[in-house]
This record gives structure tokens, C-alpha cells and sequence, in this order.
């Protein structure tokens, strides 16, 4: 493999030029998954937040592979084109995939972590993958980012949908769910309008919880879940996993 590793350096390929499977700078399953496991075992993640976890990592297999490192990594299907390969770090033996079909011909580089330790990694391809799958259904995130341009945020639309204003409560202000849980589906007449949703989350403006760690986002996203359900007006707290995703650190930082 380290003849492969010297060609890959010398031939001045980067990880976006596709290289045929019987090129002889093509690594196998069995070969990516030994050189992986020797070069990432034991990299200590401690400290980084998800981002830059991702990224040291990747940086990492670039390096074990003899590939430069990009100046940036572009958001392609798979990340890593030119070996055909996508790279995920698991806590966890729950494997999601965002937004895509599993892809057959596809390998899919599975790096364990445990106490900010890589410590295995396993290479499957597609084929091998789908047959664990035993839903079907494709796992869908959306992402936003909202940058506020002063202190409080903004509320950038005043009025709900026509199709939606129908089912709010006409005189929101003092309502709550008393009886209600944050995870029932809406009832007509029972839901917050736009503009109340936003003066009751305005309370959250300055508000301080313990951080849990720097890479403890779902943690992290529960306690401001747990906070959102407060002053929206319900008295407990209740979460199903279908809460979307909220960045604490760009909305409270």
C-alpha cells in the first residue's frame, strides 16, 4: 500500500479526479480499511466542536492516502470522488445518512469514536449497507443559518401564511398548553401565531445554561428545546426526536 500512497503523492491527483477501479492507485475495501485503521486509530477529537472535527479528520485521511489537503472541502457526493468513498464518525452503532440514497458501488468509511478517541474503522459498500436498512425511507435535514444584525434578532415575516393564519389563535397573547404536550400534532384554533411565537421566544434573549461540551450539540439543542417549551407556554417538557435541529450558539451566542 505504500507504493499506492507514493503514486497517489507523485501523480498529482487530488481526491476530486476519479480514478478507475483497476487503476492501480485504487485502493480496495480491504486495503482503505487497513491503512485507515493504522493511520486514524488512536487521533485524539477532544475539544472540537462537530465542524472541525469533521474537517481534521478528513484532513487526516487526505494525508494517510497522500492526497493534498484542499484548501477547503467541497460539499460533493461522496466527499472523497476520486477513491469514491464518504467518511462518517460515529459515536453510536446509528448510522444516518442526510439526504441521499445509500449508493450500491458507494464505500462508506465508518470511523468509531469513543471518548474523543478514534479507535476502529470499517469500510462497506452500498450493497452491504442497504440490507441493514431496514426502512427504506430517506432520512431528510434542512439547514439555515440566521445571522442577527443587533441585539434581540428580528422577525422577519409579521404575518403567518393564508393558509396557515386560518388555525392560529386569533388573541395569542396569555395562551398556554396546560394540558397540551410540545409533541401532540396542532390542533386548529390552538396554534401560535408568528408574531406571538416570536415576542415569547424573545425571553430566551440572554438566557444561561451549563454548557455540556463543545461537541455536545443534541445535548446542548435539548436544553434549549426544554427552555423553548417553557415560555412558549407549556408546562412540560417532552422530545420525540422530530424537534428541528436549533443552533444555541448563533441565536444566544
Amino acid at each position: 500500500m505504500k507504493d499506492k500512497v507514493s503514486g497517489i503523492k507523485a501523480s498529482g491527483l487530488t481526491i476530486y479526479d476519479p480514478i478507475p477501479i483497476d487503476s492501480p492507485l485504487y485502493f480496495s475495501n480491504t486495503e482503505l480499511e487497513q491503512i485507515l485503521q493504522e493511520g486514524l486509530r488512536r487521533f485524539s477529537t477532544a475539544g472540537m466542536p462537530i465542524r472541525t472535527r469533521s474537517k481534521e479528520v478528513k484532513t487526516r485521511v487526505c494525508q494517510i492516502l497522500g492526497y493534498p489537503v484542499p484548501q477547503s472541502f467541497a460539499k460533493t457526493q461522496p466527499r472523497f470522488p476520486g477513491q469514491d468513498f464518504d467518511t462518517y464518525i460515529q459515536k453510536s452503532n446509528n448510522l444516518q445518512i442526510w439526504n441521499e440514497e445509500i449508493t450500491p458501488t458507494r464505500r462508506y468509511v465508518l470511523i468509531k469514536e469513543e471518548n474523543s478517541i478514534l479507535t476502529r474503522v470499517r469500510v462497506i459498500n452500498g450493497l452491504e449497507l442497504a440490507r441493514l436498512d431496514t426502512t427504506g425511507t430517506l432520512t431528510q435535514k434542512f439547514q439555515a443559518r440566521f445571522t442577527p444584525t443587533g441585539n434581540g434578532g428580528k422577525l422577519l415575516s409579521h404575518d403567518d401564511t393564508t393558509n396557515l393564519a386560518p388555525y392560529t389563535i386569533s388573541e395569542g397573547a396569555g395562551a398556554s398548553f396546560v394540558s397540551e404536550m410540545p409533541i401532540d400534532y396542532p390542533k386548529p384554533g390552538r396554534v401560535l401565531g408568528i408574531s406571538e411565537v416570536y415576542i415569547r421566544l424573545q425571553k430566551l434573549v440572554g438566557l444561561v445554561f451549563d454548557d455540556p461540551g463543545r461537541d455536545q450539540e443534541r445535548n446542548r439543542g435539548a436544553l434549549l428545546h426544554q427552555e423553548v417549551c417553557r415560555v412558549l407556554g407549556y408546562q412540560t417538557y417532552q422530545d420525540n426526536g422530530q424537534f428541528p435541529d436549533v443552533g444555541s450558539a448563533e441565536f444566544l451566542g
